[in-house]
């Protein structure tokens, strides 16, 4: 279990993208986490270069939708990388297990797809924890933000994805 703040970043290390347009899906299940987690992403993006205006946020009503929005994005090829945010707690029911197995898979196909057909990458900002306090610590809390990760990783993967298909 982590311990320390995993957000930090060394800024210089993070390449510099030109003209990345960044898709922001955002599940309204837990919207206090989900927010924060959209906040998170946001400011970084905004921090490493992104234009407001390539800033491009969907709302889904839960973390199981984020994978058709994903999906659909991709096909439409609108934006060069999605961050699917999202946050699953666990309750007294399986309902947990599978809606978070199915999330991880459907979004890890679509990354499987997007490699096969130079589509946008899908970043993975689920949480998943075990009750609100672990999900508040992980979304701006004392562990960091998610959703600074998932902006890093995104620039990140978008960088990667010109180089393998485009060279540049």
């Amino acid at each position: 279990m982590a311990t320390v703040n995993l957000s930090a970043y060394d800024a210089t290390t993070i390449p510099h993208i030109e003209h990345i347009c960044v898709g922001i899906i955002v599940s309204q299940w837990n919207t206090e986490i989900t927010e924060g987690l959209f906040s998170g992403a946001k400011k970084t993006l905004l921090d490493l270069g992104v234009e407001e205006n390539n800033i491009i946020r969907y709302d889904v009503p839960g973390s199981y939708e984020l994978i058709y929005a994903s999906s659909a994005l991709q096909s439409a090829k609108q934006v060069d990388v999605i961050i699917a945010l999202g946050s699953i707690i666990r309750g007294e029911t399986p309902h947990f297990e599978y809606i978070s197995s199915a999330v991880a898979d459907g979004l890890a196909n679509l990354n499987v797809r997007a490699g096969r057909k130079n589509l946008a990458p899908v970043i993975f900002g689920v949480l998943t924890d075990n009750n609100i306090d672990q999900s508040r610590q992980r979304s701006g809390g004392s562990l960091g933000n998610k959703g600074v990760e998932c902006a890093v990783d995104a620039v990140k993967m978008t960088a990667l994805r010109r180089k393998i298909f485009m060279n540049k």
